[in-house]
């Protein structure tokens, strides 16, 4: 693909501009000869970051292989860098973990679900952004999530990632004592995706809180997992409090991956298709051609908010 125009283009947009590299808050890394992603099967040693990455400007993240690469083809149709048959390899096809596609200075990877699995990739993900020399960066996660109080099909742009209590934070666990860490998201990329999605004028877009749970059954309150030991009445009493504070919707990544990016400095958004009300049922029952429909929007979103920047050089990165 005909990637060095695009990327000459972003350079010289952005020549004028404060450059805002990766943060990485780790001094041991200095003091290794050599640094092997393991789970990217990808490492310092044997793989040219700067060469392969320093013109990323865009990271889009989600849990879906495949969705990942369906939005890898679609992006690159948008940027004119490719067809919707152009063949994209893997860059992490020497591993079955994760999934990475680059089409110009747009990077696709595969998280996979929950947030450990968001968190491994985050780290390796960090650092292949710093010692890429990558700055600049936006870092988008869509995915699908389950709606409260709105619509199946609506989209929410979360403002904030909470936690079962509604609380604002990312709690974990480090040498024995309990780390608390922000989960706030950038409050000027959250209108520019908004701002899209009025211009695109197709789909309902809402802004709320995001619950983010360890668990996809009994942390979500569902009625249907192996295990459940409170009354339907308690269920639909819970989602309600959270909707009165303000959450739309719930899904299992979000609250790590806003916390980890604040800590890198990353500007970062989440934007997520609702494929079910949770305060109507627990299963997903919509016909396949409609749950398709619907997981295409956070990319069609996102795709038009990237193609709006690389038409618009006056809109910062």
């Amino acid at each position: 693909m005909a990637q060095v125009p695009l990327a000459k283009k972003m350079s010289e947009e952005q020549s004028d501009s404060k450059r805002q590299s990766v943060h990485i808050l780790n001094p041991h890394l200095e003091k290794m000869d050599e640094d092997i992603l393991y789970h990217f099967a990808l490492g310092t040693g044997t793989h040219d970051f700067p060469a392969m990455f320093s013109d990323v400007k865009f990271v889009c993240v989600g849990g879906s292989p495949s969705r990942m690469k369906s939005f890898a083809q679609y992006i690159a149709v948008e940027l004119e860098l490719g067809d919707s048959k152009t063949d994209i390899p893997n860059i992490c096809a020497g591993t079955d973990r994760y999934a990475m596609y680059k089409v110009g200075p747009v990077l696709s990877v595969s998280h996979g679900m929950g947030i450990p699995s968001i968190s491994i990739m985050l780290h390796e993900l960090l650092k292949l952004l710093h010692y890429s020399k990558c700055s600049n960066v936006t870092i988008i996660r869509i995915g699908t999530s389950g709606g409260v109080g709105v619509e199946p099909g609506s989209v929410v742009i979360t403002s904030q990632s909470v936690d079962a209590t509604f609380k604002p934070q990312f709690e974990q666990m480090i040498l024995g004592k309990t780390v608390v860490r922000n989960t706030e998201l950038d409050p000027g990329l959250i209108q520019e995706l908004v701002q899209c999605s009025k211009e695109i004028n197709e789909f309902n877009t809402v802004i709320g809180n995001t619950m983010c749970t360890m668990d996809f059954y009994e942390g979500q309150a569902r009625l249907d997992g192996a295990f459940c030991s409170y009354t339907e009445e308690a269920k639909i009493e819970y989602l309600k409090t959270a909707y009165e504070a303000g959450v739309r919707n719930i899904e299992m990544e979000s609250s790590v991956f806003a916390a980890m990016c604040n800590i890198s400095g990353l500007r970062a958004a989440v934007v997520c298709v609702t494929l079910l009300n949770r305060l109507e049922g627990d299963q997903i029952s919509s016909p396949h051609d409609i749950l398709v429909h619907h997981q295409q929007r956070p990319q069609k979103l996102v795709g038009f908010f990237i193609k709006k920047h690389f038409s618009n050089p006056g809109m910062s990165f």
